[in-house]
């Protein structure tokens, strides 16, 4: 069968855009800062939260800037999520767990592997074990925090993406933000705003994941990785529900192929309010493969189907996970004024589903390699340090080779799961390397694709917010060109309907006002880039 390697038709890092000596023409207004933050996600709050706590105890005060590209605080968060509760007892000490933005502890769960009709259950890994860890929505997390970050006197600017790193030689010096109320032609409109400039001493890149100025800095500096960053993409949907849930689920196989690697959960948010999700490495080879159709597929199955029976669907999302773990982190993740956290660092760990206190335990350790910075010139690379020392590495380290096991299929990565989880990492001694998920070649199938069931990509981002301008320039660059068997594959990899292959010659049309911000293409295809603020999506309970 034919086929095809999506890194062929990718267009480059466009750098040249990205790095902008400060002080260059064409911004707005001017703010300086003791310490700007990219993205209000558990990262960057947490790090906001400690340095204001540390400036606080020492006696002054900093001035603090969260920057956030969503309209209000949370609206661009999405996760599982079930989560350790740990950091957040680091970050609040005088605080129970009641108080902290969580929904309920989990009590019982269940691991199963699926067929199309069956299921067996499976004993729960190690690593999957949730006892003590809380079921919550990144959401309520991310308001929750935001609040607390301005209580302490942090200034959170939402509605505002940063689309340049401003630099000064090699030293970062802030970032420049998107304009807004550009035509599609990218023509300022009456309403337009130019975008602005805000400089600090440090600037913290915690943009989640994927993220661009992050790529950038780590591409200027040439800054690498053992193994380059890998990603999978989720899909996921809030039930109102007839039936109650009173377990945590979580399942493999079906209705992934054998050569993907991915997985289910369906989690209780309230005795009739369930979230359920498919989460499918990006690696796959299938051209046609469809995350979302998937899911909907995956609903059909009666393990699901029972628990859905009458109810409604009631908020959908998407999202990219970095799933690279040890081998991807960059080489370091500070450099001169600037420090990387949370998924844009790519601190996730695959084999325990766990990415955010992962993500609020880096903002605590980068508050406090700032504030030392700032106080007594103790040079950034205190962050690595900290984050080195910490469990943080250590539980990467651990899973090291885990997920890359699966670069062989299903069957044979689990057994070397297994066997690594036996050995506490130690097997099998050595690294596995990955390609770039760009890089591996697609098998492109005859005849027509999968057709429709359940949600329909359109409903879904309708479930989703979005109420992007219809007259938004497009913020996604896709290469001239493409063959319509390439736009085919676009429209699988979208889980919003972004992209559609136009046949007879006609290539891609992209519809970019759909975009919510996933960045799955941004791995696989098209360059995603940011756009005028409070675009995308506005989760609520995500």
């Amino acid at each position: 069968m034919h086929k095809i390697v999506p890194a062929q038709y990718q267009l480059p890092l466009p750098l040249d855009k990205l790095i902008l000596q400060d002080g260059a023409a064409g911004a707005g207004d001017r703010m300086a800062l003791d310490v700007l933050i990219v993205g209000a996600g558990p990262a960057g709050l947490a790090c906001a939260i400690e340095l204001a706590k540390l400036a606080k105890a020492g006696g002054g005060e900093l001035n603090i800037g969260v920057l956030e590209k969503a309209e209000a605080l949370g609206e661009h968060s999405l996760s599982g999520a079930v989560v350790n509760p740990s950091v957040f007892r680091e970050l609040f000490p005088n605080l129970k767990d009641a108080d902290f933005p969580f929904r309920a502890p989990v009590s019982k769960e269940a691991v199963y592997l699926l067929t199309a009709e069956r299921r067996w259950r499976l004993p729960t890994p190690p690593s999957m074990r949730n006892h003590g860890n809380y079921i919550a929505s990144l959401c309520e997390i991310v308001r929750w925090l935001g609040a607390k970050a301005e209580e302490l006197g942090v200034n959170v600017f939402t509605g505002f993406p940063a689309a340049q790193l401003l630099v000064q030689g090699s030293a970062v010096a802030g970032v420049r933000t998107a304009p807004a109320g550009l035509d599609r032609d990218g023509s300022p409109t009456p309403g337009g705003q130019a975008p602005n400039d805000l400089v600090a001493k440090v600037t913290a890149l915690a943009e989640g994941t994927r993220g661009l100025l992050a790529q950038a800095w780590c591409q200027w500096q040439g800054v690498a990785s053992e193994n380059p960053q890998v990603f999978a993409l989720g899909v996921k949907e809030l039930w109102e529900t007839k039936q109650p849930l009173n377990r945590v689920i979580h399942t493999l196989g079906w209705p992934l192929p054998s050569d993907a690697f991915g997985g289910s959960f369906v989690y209780p948010l309230e005795p009739q309010l369930v979230a359920l999700g498919l989460v499918v490495g990006l690696d796959y080879h299938d051209a046609a493969l469809d995350v979302h159709l998937l899911l909907q597929r995956f609903k059909q199955h009666p393990l699901v189907r029972s628990l859905l029976a009458g109810g409604e669907m009631v908020e959908w999302g998407a999202k990219t996970i970095p799933e690279g773990g040890f081998y991807s982190l960059p080489a370091r993740r500070a450099g001169e004024r600037v420090v990387l956290l949370g998924d844009a660092a790519g601190f996730v760990d695959v084999p325990s589903l766990k990415g955010i206190h992962y993500a609020i335990q880096s903002g605590i350790y980068a508050a406090r390699a700032i504030f030392q910075n700032l106080k007594t010139g103790t040079a950034l690379t205190e962050y690595d340090r900290l984050v080195n020392a910490s469990f943080i590495a250590a539980d990467l380290y651990r899973t090291r080779n885990m997920r890359l096991a699966f670069r062989d299929g299903f069957y044979l990565g689990g057994l070397q799961a297994g066997l690594m989880t036996l050995t506490g990492g130690r097997f099998p001694g050595g690294k596995y390397g990955m390609h770039a998920d760009a890089d591996v070649p697609r098998t492109v199938s005859p005849g027509p694709g999968e057709s429709p069931i359940g949600v329909s990509k359109v409903d879904g981002v309708f479930k989703s917010g979005n109420a992007t301008r219809d007259t938004i320039p497009s913020h996604l660059i896709a290469a001239p060109d493409v063959p319509v068997e390439v736009a085919r594959f676009y429209s699988h990899v979208c889980p919003a309907g972004v992209y559609e292959a136009i046949g007879g010659g006609g290539g891609l049309r992209i519809n970019a006002p759909n975009c919510v911000d996933c960045k799955a293409t941004d791995v696989l295809g098209p360059r995603w880039t940011p756009r005028e603020g409070g675009s995308g999506p506005k989760y609520k309970r995500m």
